[in-house]
């Protein structure tokens, strides 16, 4: 009997790869991508655990366990970068997170066509631009003679460069993330507002219902399940802030509100060369933010229902 079902699932098998071959082939470069990139690379995580050495290669590496990890826990940074890192990933979720969905219902509500296509290319550009670029526009903006500064210290300021001064760092880097990518974020809501059925506005007219009427009870009801799941997946990187702007835009002068766990990894990977260190820092990070995702799912799905699985 087993025999049996075991040729009836290789027979499946076989059908439907001859049936769809053209789909399969087409998955390959997808898939060879992911297993080249994304999985096969994991094995790499094993130098969290060891003494890396180039020389020796990783597997005759010194077995060290968890001292690595022992040393980032009880090391002179670790609440520094802890609480950076989470500040802004909060800063982020609380003030960039609902800036493309309030676009989004925005742009859902023009009726001139023209100026909404107006609307949402200028809003879409700064995506585009890039990341150099735009942390050198920031800088510009910032310095002693910046416009943004300059418009700071008539209404205060101390004049000085504001990325010289650590309060700053945060509400500029929060604001160029939202300036750089609610746009662009803006257009998965709007897909999902185009999938809303007009008949429930309609219902909605007949019943007296305004246009903030309609919004509350007909569009963001619509977008909840959108909202709900993009809001799971920005749970699952909470800690991934890209060490990358951040390296762009932050100096010696700020670390204490700019270093993250991110850019702690560059530094002691690449330019102090720990690599099994750097390692088991950003083994650590990949844990919280799993974590993190696992409990977003399972509290989104007691409470709205939506969940990634």
């Amino acid at each position: 009997m087993q025999m049996r079902n075991k040729m009836s699932v290789r027979q499946f098998l076989l059908k439907d790869l001859l049936r769809n071959k053209l789909l399969y082939i087409m998955m390959l470069p997808a898939l060879a991508y992911y297993i080249l990139f994304q999985y096969g690379p994991m094995y790499g995580a094993i130098i969290a655990f060891k003494e890396y050495s180039p020389a020796v290669g990783i597997w005759k590496s010194e077995w060290v366990g968890l001292a690595n990890f022992q040393d980032f826990f009880s090391g002179f940074y670790f609440w520094r970068i802890f609480k950076n890192t989470l500040l802004i990933s909060l800063y982020t979720i609380l003030f960039e997170f609902p800036a493309p969905i309030i676009l989004a219902l925005l742009i859902n509500e023009l009726r001139s066509k023209k100026f909404k296509s107006f609307v949402q290319s200028v809003t879409y550009m700064p995506y585009f631009i890039s990341l150099i670029v735009i942390c050198g526009i920031v800088k510009d903006f910032t310095n002693s003679g910046g416009v943004i500064n300059q418009l700071f210290t008539y209404i205060g300021g101390d004049g000085n460069a504001m990325l010289q001064n650590p309060a700053y760092f945060r509400p500029i880097y929060i604001s160029s993330e939202i300036w750089q990518r609610f746009g662009w974020e803006s257009i998965i809501y709007l897909a999902a507002l185009s999938g809303i059925g007009q008949e429930q506005y309609e219902a909605a007219k007949i019943d007296g219902a305004g246009r903030w009427r309609q919004m509350l009870a007909v569009t963001i009801p619509g977008l909840m399940p959108t909202i709900m799941v993009l809001f799971i997946l920005r749970m699952g990187n909470l800690f991934n802030i890209g060490f990358e702007k951040i390296i762009l835009l932050y100096n010696s002068a700020i670390y204490d509100t700019a270093d993250v766990i991110s850019s702690y990894v560059y530094r002691k990977g690449l330019l102090e060369f720990d690599w099994s260190f750097s390692t088991a820092v950003g083994l650590f990070n990949s844990v919280i933010n799993l974590v993190l995702l696992l409990l977003a799912n399972q509290i989104s799905r007691k409470i709205s229902e939506n969940s990634l699985w």
